[in-house]
């Protein structure tokens, strides 16, 4: 039996009645009729099955793709019908195209995510190689540079040494300071409580000349002298002034980058030494306060039981944390691109990967002292 289709118009409404067959050998002749409808001044569609005698899935993914199409439309459309079999055909159809475009939708977003994170790890990589590459240049340029005085710029560290050191002598002390005020305060509610106040001593000396003084200038120094090597290096690359020191002749590394590497490591350890000061004196003051231990029985304490490798570890880390320090903040201002925004996010990177590079590597030296038994 053929499949024939009455379209009926009424008010704004479209009612499309099917009745025979609806099969793939009879839905070709139906297509080509509802091509030609317009869908103008029409706000709902009924799909009416009544007389429908058969449907195949052919012929249901047709009303179920005509269905579709009204709702994209804009549309309210509806199927009217009561026979079971031809519900229940078109039924099927539906659920399996529901899991059919649920698993596409969903294939797709893990292809999207797998994409992303692939160009995430390769980003990394690639920064990683050449971050490796400044790394191997710079230490080439380096041994070259140390083989004669001649060829150290004296002038420029000092000046860089003035601008990272001398100048952040201010921040740096004031934050030690109150480093210690605060350990010492919340260290000495707790040893009150078993009579134990003279051990504040103990226990401020190792912390702070072992570990707190040398992280928490290294986080200082990263936020401030990092931070504006990136800034200065990367808005002399965008002025093209690293270009015009090429053309004349000049290694941006020799007169760049070494100055600032080499003064922030002969820097480092004068802060380090600034910071133990004064995060003994902020501890001290709390003593004397809050445990009744006076300056001189905690400076005889403190000679007693701090032993000088505490102060030298402390030291040695100074050189490193620097290295590190400058080294990614030059680094992140040479790949500064040619616009300002891209400053300030290579800025916040520096930054960041300074402090994370340092905490890396002050507990790679307490892994390592510790296995040393130092």
């Amino acid at each position: 039996m053929k499949a024939t289709l009455q379209i009926i118009h009424k008010y704004n409404q479209l009612s499309l009645e099917f009745s025979g067959e609806l099969t793939l050998y009879t839905i070709s002749k139906l297509q080509k009729d509802m091509s030609s409808l317009s869908s103008k001044e029409i706000t709902s569609v009924v799909i009416d099955l009544h007389n429908v005698t058969f449907l195949d899935t052919a012929g249901a993914i047709f009303l179920v793709k005509l269905e579709k199409d009204n709702h994209n439309k804009g549309l309210k459309s509806s199927v009217s019908c009561k026979n079971k079999t031809v519900l229940s055909t078109l039924e099927l159809v539906k659920m399996q195209r529901i899991i059919t475009d649920f698993e596409e939708e969903t294939e797709h977003s893990q292809k999207s995510f797998l994409k992303k994170n692939m160009m995430k790890i390769d980003g990394y990589f690639h920064g990683f190689i050449s971050f490796m590459e400044f790394f191997g240049k710079l230490f080439m340029t380096k041994i070259y540079y140390l083989k004669s005085f001649n060829n150290v710029r004296f002038k420029e560290i000092a000046f860089e040494i003035n601008e990272s050191a001398i100048k952040a002598l201010g921040i740096v002390a004031l934050t030690s300071f109150l480093i210690g005020l605060v350990v010492a305060y919340q260290s000495a509610f707790q040893l009150k409580l078993y009579g134990a106040n003279i051990f504040i001593v103990d226990m401020l000396g190792i912390s702070i000349l072992r570990e707190l003084a040398p992280l928490i200038t290294a986080i200082v120094i990263a936020g401030r002298s990092g931070s504006a090597f990136t800034a200065q290096i990367g808005a002399m690359k965008i002025t093209q002034e690293l270009d015009a020191m090429k053309t004349m002749g000049f290694d941006p590394f020799a007169f760049l980058v070494l100055p600032r590497v080499i003064a922030l490591m002969i820097a480092m350890p004068l802060l380090i030494f600034v910071a133990d000061i004064m995060g003994i004196f902020g501890g001290m003051i709390v003593s004397s306060i809050d445990l009744g231990i006076t300056s001189d029985l905690f400076l005889d304490r403190f000679r007693e039981v701090i032993d000088i490798k505490h102060f030298y570890i402390g030291l040695l880390k100074g050189p490193f944390f620097a290295f590190l320090i400058a080294s990614i903040g030059i680094y992140r201002g040479l790949v500064v691109k040619d616009d300002t925004q891209s400053i300030g996010f290579n800025t916040t990177k520096s930054v960041v990967e300074s402090i994370f590079a340092v905490i890396v590597c002050d507990a790679a030296f307490s892994i390592a002292f510790t296995n040393l038994g130092i």
